[in-house]
């Protein structure tokens, strides 16, 4: 099926270079193709900002009424007040990333195979229009990339706010169909999000196996302008790259990217209408069956998980 930000690659095979020649603990990842080199900073430095909390309804303190003059004036002793219950105190988030807000993209959403009409409509972005979702792919038993995207989301942001961060979701299988991919960006923009990620599983050809990870290209028309999310986008995503190969043991994409895991794109409008630093990743081919039994294990999408979180905390921590 075709594909935007939910419409997947090519199905056709492409000759690739094999990257990623050695990984190294703690330090970096060393990319190699044979058309250049790239060097995946897998650790942060430094920490995030300082830790701000959330407040919650503070109870107003309470107490009886003062006396009355006429019962003062009479000599009559004065009532005292019942001591007042303790306002509580603002819930905090504590850790690495406190104060930061992450937005977590789930592809698609499983009401959309029965909205199509809905999520056909054009929506414009900046460059082009495109439809406003699709139902995503999935693999040849019926698993779909709505219920995995939404699993691993579900999954990172338990890792996330064990972290401190804030996170939301653009759509948490809470509504009939969508959001739109134009509204998706708004998302995070008026969130005014550190870092986006939308997770999704690609629906290519049988062999092509392998995750990738989407950059956006700079793009200026219309609405869209990535000039200043391009070079901070790249970092999240190299970051990703480098954790999810780490935590998962699986290959970048062997059908994009050329080895490296990383893929620039400038006709997605989930990228094309972000203000703030976005990627998608696409952890696996659904119609591979080797990446098939990885997408469908519970224990395989918790290090996906994983490879993820690690990813965007040390990018929000360097």
């Amino acid at each position: 099926m075709s594909y935007d930000e939910n419409q997947h690659r090519d199905p056709r095979p492409r000759p690739s270079r094999r990257g990623l020649v050695a990984v190294v603990a703690g330090a970096a990842l060393l990319v190699g193709g044979a058309g250049g080199w790239l060097v995946w900073q897998t650790d942060g430095s430094g920490g995030g900002s300082a830790p701000t909390g959330s407040a919650t309804s503070a109870g107003k303190p309470g107490g009886s009424k003062a006396p009355s003059p006429s019962a003062a004036q009479s000599g009559s002793k004065p009532v005292t007040p019942p001591a007042s219950s303790p306002a509580p105190s603002p819930s905090k988030k504590t850790g690495p990333l406190a104060g930061k807000v992450v937005v977590v993209d789930p592809g698609h959403n499983p009401g959309n195979f029965s909205h199509t009409r809905e999520i056909n409509r054009q929506v414009d972005i900046g460059t082009n229009r495109k439809e406003c979702d699709t139902t995503g792919t999935a693999t040849a038993a019926g698993y779909r990339e709505a219920d995995f995207t939404l699993d691993v989301s579900r999954r990172l942001r338990t890792l996330l706010e064990e972290q401190g961060a804030q996170v939301e979701f653009t759509q948490d299988g809470d509504r009939p169909f969508g959001p739109c991919i134009d509204e998706r960006a708004r998302f995070g923009n008026e969130a005014g999000a550190d870092a986006v990620v939308s997770v999704h599983a690609d629906g290519s050809a049988v062999g092509n196996r392998g995750f990738h990870v989407i950059l956006p290209d700079r793009v200026k028309a219309g609405a869209a302008d990535t000039s200043k999310i391009v070079g901070p986008s790249r970092e999240l995503g190299e970051r990703i790259a480098g954790r999810f190969l780490r935590a998962t043991g699986s290959s970048p994409s062997n059908y994009v990217g050329d080895g490296t895991g990383l893929d620039v794109r400038k006709d997605l409008g989930g990228l094309n209408l972000s203000t703030v630093p976005k990627v998608f990743i696409e952890c696996g081919n659904m119609r591979d069956p080797e990446d098939v039994a990885l997408l469908t294990s519970p224990s395989w999408r918790q290090k996906a998980a994983q490879g993820l979180a690690d990813g965007i905390s040390s990018y929000l921590q360097r």
